[in-house]
């Protein structure tokens, strides 16, 4: 998704300027005709690249420059200043560099450089797969795939994902896409084409039944059979199911796929009351598309403020305060015990009118086929630091995988997207040998309404929340402590700061 390309601001970089205006590791913002150029010094380096983030068109002259890339401000995707190569998601397609002249004590930007071809190390000489298979369509899924191409792979590469449909941009689902702010044509990462022109097998529909680790392939459902050398896990998770009378009628659904946005849609159209029961991200998102359509929204959740457990008290006060501010009515401290054609009951006694019922209480890891195959299981698939699960040559990436998280000292799983996708580059990588430690910090974003929060980091518990700013102002950091030592840190109307927080927990880990 990308905004409207704003009109041409700051200096014309084509006619020219002085080497001065630019301080060393800083950024200047300009254009060369109608097109914005973002400007970044490095020493006696100037470089010239597209001023807008590729993933949602953030301004990345609001990001922060670190060595020779710019990360951007809003879902901290990572380029090359020198080529504009996407290194890190959520951004996928590079940004076009620009050619800069120095004429002595000036300098002028000329025209787009041609592309440069991403540029890796040598594979190893012997122990290359000569097949991968890859379980699951999705992010980490999609982006391991790319990523062994991007290394110079030449192997075989089959995708085999359950979903009928291409892989897609899923945190949409929730937002815009559901919002009606955002057209379908959107929400494809690639087409279908670009699938084949990179020689990646994909193989949509298609569920396996089990993975045979002695003989190494994967069964299918049709009886078939698929070899791999190596193979990454990447099948994600699935909603938790509401075990209640009525929880399997017609108008109730889970969010988790496009084929249920599209559902939810298609009911939201006709319908006039809605009930979320859980208030998790992926529930109040939810809330929030369905008052841009107008319904009546009720949440229902046991918790008494929402996400403290995740955010603390007083962000999760914030949150309610602004559903309720655009109309969401609240049922806090209760559940949801019967669902009936038109109503939801609840423990309480109180009877709520409800023609769409969207359950959202959290999801699962998909580990089924994993255990069945006898790999190593603890809340998720384990891996090591290089994302190899217990029987090598399989590895295992994105939200049903639990590593070593060496900003924590713990074991961890995450179920964010971002998270996801950079774990399938690491672990397509890997599948190459190059024993890459997964580090990353990890990162999520969640936007209700025009309000959005960025977190860095992971804390599952904490003894001790610094708050910077204001939260009622929506301008604050929130750092979250253990034993003195900073874990995550959550921001609000700073994105800049999330930047910076995010490199000091990169330098500070152990």
């Amino acid at each position: 998704m990308t905004e409207e390309t704003p009109q041409p601001s700051g200096p014309d970089f084509a006619q020219g300027l002085a080497l001065a205006q630019v301080a060393d590791g800083a950024m200047l913002l300009g254009h060369v005709g109608d097109q914005p150029v973002l400007l970044a010094r490095r020493g006696s380096e100037v470089f010239a690249i597209d001023a807008l983030c590729t993933h949602y068109g953030a301004p990345l002259a609001e990001g922060l420059l670190v060595e020779d890339t710019v990360r951007c401000p809003w879902h901290h995707a990572c380029f090359s200043l020198r080529t504009g190569e996407a290194l890190r998601p959520p951004a996928l397609n590079p940004l076009a560099s620009w050619r800069v002249e120095r004429q002595g004590d000036r300098i002028v930007v000329r025209e787009k450089a041609a592309a440069v071809a991403p540029q890796s190390a040598p594979l190893p000489a012997a122990g290359v797969p000569g097949s991968i298979v890859i379980l699951g369509g999705g992010a980490a899924g999609n982006s391991a795939a790319e990523a062994l191409r991007r290394e110079g792979y030449a192997g075989n590469i089959i995708m085999l994902s359950a979903d009928p449909s291409v892989p897609y941009d899923r945190p949409n689902l929730s937002k815009d896409y559901l919002a009606g702010n955002a057209p379908e044509e959107w929400i494809p990462l690639r087409s279908a084409e670009f699938y084949r022109k990179h020689r990646i097998e994909l193989r949509l529909g298609v569920r396996a039944t089990a993975i045979d680790a002695a003989h190494r392939e994967v069964r299918l459902g049709d009886g078939s059979h698929v070899a791999y050398d190596s193979l990454l896990i990447a099948t994600g998770a699935e909603p938790v199911r509401l075990d209640v009378p009525g929880g399997d009628l017609r108008h109730v659904h889970t969010l988790r796929s496009l084929a249920d946005s599209r559902a939810i849609i298609r009911k939201a159209k006709v319908a006039q009351r809605a009930v979320v029961i859980g208030a998790s991200f992926i529930g109040l998102e939810v809330a929030a598309s369905l008052r841009a359509r107008k319904l009546e929204v009720h949440v229902i959740a046991p918790e008494l403020i929402p996400m403290e457990r995740i955010l603390g008290p007083e962000i999760g006060g914030l949150v309610r305060q602004i559903h309720e501010e655009h109309g969401v009515h609240f049922h806090l401290g209760t559940t949801a015990t019967s669902i009936g054609e038109k109503t939801v009951t609840l423990k309480t006694g109180e009877t709520l009118a409800a023609d769409l019922v969207v359950i959202g209480i959290g999801v699962k890891p998909a580990t089924g086929l994993a255990e069945e195959a006898g790999l190593a299981i603890d809340r998720g698939v384990t891996v090591d630091q290089y994302l190899e699960t217990s029987i090598p040559g399989i590895f295992a990436a994105g939200d049903l995988a639990r590593w070593p998280d060496p900003h924590s000292g713990e074991k961890i799983r995450v179920e964010h997207w971002v998270v996801a996708e950079r774990q399938g580059q690491t672990a397509a990588r890997n599948m190459l040998g190059r024993r890459e430690p997964f580090d990353t910090v990890p990162f999520f974003w969640s936007m209700h309404y025009d309000f959005s929060i960025l977190y860095v980091g992971h804390a599952e518990k904490w003894d001790a929340i610094e708050i910077d700013g204001r939260v009622d102002a929506k301008d604050c950091r929130v750092t979250y402590r253990r034993a003195g030592r900073v874990l995550a840190v959550a921001t609000i109307g700073r994105d800049a700061e999330s930047l910076r927080a995010e490199l000091e927990l990169e330098r500070e880990r152990p």
